[in-house]
């Protein structure tokens, strides 16, 4: 049996979860747990700051392009030297490591999951 907790339409449409593209991606070698930091951009001039735990599965460069799924109204967070404006989602697989959440099909960059 499942413990999740029953949530309304209206609790679903108060989460902005949005299609990005991420344009840039590094190492994040201040962070307690190995992670990167990583830009999204969610449309021309909207590209923000996120710190993913991505590293077992993802190198930085082969992240640069990838679409992505993140949060992208929770209040700013932040985490070590940055500030982390998005959650990029993802799901936890067999061994533990992040598995990106991503869009399929093409959605322009902003676009809100519905």
């Amino acid at each position: 049996m499942s413990s999740e907790t029953t949530i309304t339409w209206q609790d679903f449409e108060k989460v902005h979860l949005r299609a990005g593209t991420i344009v840039r991606a590094e190492p994040f070698p201040e962070a307690r747990r190995p992670a990167y930091k990583v830009w999204v951009r969610f449309g021309e001039d909207d590209v923000r700051k996120s710190s993913a735990q991505i590293t077992e599965r993802y190198a930085p460069e082969e992240l640069v392009g990838t679409r992505v799924i993140c949060v992208t109204n929770f209040p700013p967070k932040q985490i070590g030297p940055i500030r982390s404006e998005v959650l990029i989602c993802g799901f936890e697989d067999d061994a533990g490591a992040i598995v990106l959440a991503r869009p399929d099909g093409e959605v322009p960059d902003g676009a809100r999951l519905k």
